[in-house]
């Protein structure tokens, strides 16, 4: 029997860290009757189900987005739990990529943070419709209103309250939903039954006053709605029901339900509205591209009968070989049967099929458009398109990240060297955003990362996972090196030494872009008239000053920021060639980009500090200390103290272990890369002094 796609949901749960993402999974496989005990992420017994790492268990963090599917009454639910950590960022992007819906959680007290900006940044930039769910409304100084208007304000979405908090904190009781009029209790040891009851006469007129905003917001999307509000008619629930499904998947509205996970309330309702109002694999559109042409899009639809189209979106080495986890686009595959590697177009077997519970695995034999599943044993990287023959299409890739820190590892001893070298590369292939190379002055090897956790638990994987004891430098600042100012170049490229010769003459401009805003380090432009230089020479130009980009010229940083037009030149007929022009704009750079003054920028992070109160003075003085710039600041009802700063990479390191004693082991804080910045002038000196001083040391 065909499966019925509109029954099947592909949902991710994504947040800021600590709003609890895990524990709301850990109670949706509980009501759904996936697993018989709930754990908890943090105190004792096994951990949560999730988060099936032991570090994850020992740190109470998610650090892999883990996969699973459930059923909720008659429809069936791939569900992906993601980190919250900035570091893991690309763990949510990859799952975002590949998925149909998701829920936002935020928390009822901190509302909208720092890397709740940048889950809802990504799911605007995979156009995944998303419901939000206010997490803690448990917390003294829960405020579910505050949070919906933080959600307008910063995540500039038309965020609608559809249910309404019978008290807050300790008083917590449930929810009143605001389309059936009905008062939500949840009963029972875990929550598990849900108790629908009328409306107390004490929440009456105001259940009546937020059904009526909820109303006034929805009808903005519907004409019949706003004319049935101006007559003062009654509204049915599948007139409100219908609205809320065709705005939530127009991405036009964020519908707002709360609860507390911990506490077991307010999880079944948000289950049932997952499968009513996000989309169903048939609801969403799939962008490809042909892979002959890749202006033109290929079409895709979710139908098992079509040629296979899928995508491996993560991967993950395991002792029984290497695990693709892939999204199901089109038609079906089949255990034992060859697809193709539209990257490499090598033909490979899938000789086993499995559906993934967290760490756990069930073996099936075949599995179908809508499905996410992990195949065993092939050879892919991250973001590879796999379809039933070669060069069929290729499906839209996945936003990595650029690396903002790095630091040498080295085994201790020399016999580990290999063990070393085999866990970098399966790191390497796992996770885009972890990069490794080998530093050409000092040939140390070098890993570089989103930040100081990534690293930090990637090095303890190498010690626990491969048993190689690692010695980790100080970490370093991933700089970046940018023009200040325009000069002209005029540079010819000789070369006579009996046969033949080499010529190229280019003359032009180079320095800043004028939009400093635009995302490509280098952009090359070109108004060559009338054959001064042949049209086949133009590229290798091109080609030559984008080699270079690698090394600067003032601390042999990476260049960004910088852009180069081509404007006249000369060629000879004999000794011109596409070499000699490469040859040339590679000297052309070295010679002129010093004269454009370039200036070094560093990497600033957004840090959010939560502490009580009476450290604010401190934290303050210390951010000021490190060159950071208070930006915001909060007190909140319950003693505590927000505090958003900006602060450069470099004065971040060791902060953890410094904010604990400054607070008494109470603080807490989280970081994301905000942008960069120019460094001050003095500290500039600095770096470059440093950087000369270790080449000297290594050329010894």
């Amino acid at each position: 029997m065909a499966r019925d796609l509109n029954k099947l949901r592909n949902i991710g749960i994504s947040a800021h860290i600590d709003s609890g993402k895990t524990t709301l999974s850990e109670r949706v496989l509980y009501y759904t009757g996936r697993i018989h005990k709930i754990e908890e992420v943090r105190g004792g017994g096994d951990g949560a189900t999730m988060d099936h790492m032991e570090l994850e268990k020992e740190r109470g963090i998610t650090i892999t987005s883990a996969a699973t599917s459930v059923q909720w009454g008659d429809h069936f639910i791939n569900l992906i739990d993601t980190p919250g950590h900035v570091d893991f960022t690309v763990e949510v992007e990859r799952s975002l990529r590949v998925l149909d819906g998701a829920v936002l959680v935020l928390c009822a007290v901190g509302g909208v943070q720092a890397q709740s900006i940048t889950v809802d940044r990504q799911m605007k930039r995979y156009k995944v419709p998303r419901l939000a769910f206010i997490n803690k409304m448990d917390r003294t100084g829960a405020d579910p209103q505050k949070v919906v208007k933080q959600m307008r304000d910063k995540l500039g979405c038309d965020a609608v309250l559809m249910q309404l908090n019978i008290g807050a904190g300790e008083q917590f009781e449930g929810v009143i939903d605001l389309t059936k009029m009905k008062m939500l209790q949840f009963e029972g040891e875990q929550g598990e039954n849900v108790v629908e009851a009328e409306i107390p006469e004490a929440h009456q007129a105001d259940a009546e006053a937020a059904r009526q905003d909820m109303l006034e917001s929805l009808s903005m999307y519907s004409d019949e709605m706003m004319e049935l509000l101006l007559s003062g008619e009654p509204v049915s629930e599948e007139l409100i029901d219908s609205v809320v499904r065709k705005s939530v998947q127009a991405l036009e509205l964020t519908p707002v339900y709360m609860g507390t996970a911990f506490k077991n309330k307010g999880v079944q309702p948000l289950l049932d509205r997952v499968v009513q109002f996000l989309p169903s694999p048939l609801e969403r559109e799939i962008n490809a591209k042909d892979y002959e042409d890749p202006d033109k899009a290929y079409e895709l639809t979710p139908d098992p009968k079509k040629p296979f189209v899928g995508m491996a979106f993560k991967i993950v080495d395991d002792p029984f070989g290497q695990l693709t986890f892939m999204r199901l686009y089109q038609g079906t595959i089949r255990k034992g049967e060859t697809y193709y590697n539209q990257r490499t177009g090598r033909a490979e077997r899938f000789s086993r099929i499995v559906r993934m519970h967290s760490d756990k695995r069930e073996e099936v034999d075949f599995a179908e458009a809508g499905d996410i599943i992990a195949v065993m044993g092939i050879d892919s990287a991250s973001g590879d398109t796999y379809a039933a023959t070669s060069s069929m299409c290729t499906l839209e890739n996945m936003f990595v990240p650029d690396a903002v820190i790095k630091v040498a590892v080295t085994a201790t001893d020399r016999g580990s060297a290999d063990k070393l070298g085999k866990a970098l590369q399966r790191f390497r292939k796992e996770d885009p955003t972890f990069r490794v190379f080998t530093d050409e002055e000092t040939n140390e090897v070098i890993i570089a990362g989103m930040g100081e956790l990534h690293l930090d638990i990637y090095v303890e994987r190498i010690r626990r996972e491969y048993k190689v004891e690692v010695e980790v430098g100080a970490p370093k600042v991933s700089y970046r090196e940018t023009p200040t100012q325009m000069v002209e170049f005029n540079y010819k490229h000789k070369k006579q030494s009996g046969g033949s010769g080499q010529f190229a003459h280019i003359v032009g401009q180079m320095g800043p872009m004028d939009d400093p805003d635009v995302e490509e380090p280098f952009v090359f432009q070109d108004s060559i008239v009338q054959g001064r230089i042949p049209r086949q020479y133009i590229p290798a130009v091109d080609k030559g000053f984008t080699s270079v980009l690698n090394k600067g010229t003032i601390a042999k940083y990476p260049v960004t920021g910088y852009t180069v037009h081509l404007k006249d030149g000369s060629f000879h007929d004999v000794d011109s060639s596409e070499m000699a022009f490469q040859i040339c704009a590679r000297d052309c750079f070295r010679e002129y980009f010093p004269k454009t003054k370039p200036a070094l920028l560093e990497p600033v992070m957004k840090v959010e500090i939560e502490a009580p109160d009476q450290f604010q003075g401190s934290i303050v003085g210390d951010c000021t200390v490190r060159r950071g710039i208070i930006e915001h600041t909060e007190q909140r009802e319950d003693g505590t103290i927000l505090i958003i700063a900006e602060v450069p990479l470099a004065e971040t390191f060791g902060y953890a272990t410094d904010l604990r004693s400054m607070t008494q082991g109470q603080g807490t804080f989280t970081m994301e890369l905000q942008g960069y910045r120019k460094v001050p002038n003095n500290i500039q000196e600095d770096i470059i002094a440093e950087r000369k001083q270790a080449e000297l040391a290594a050329a010894k």
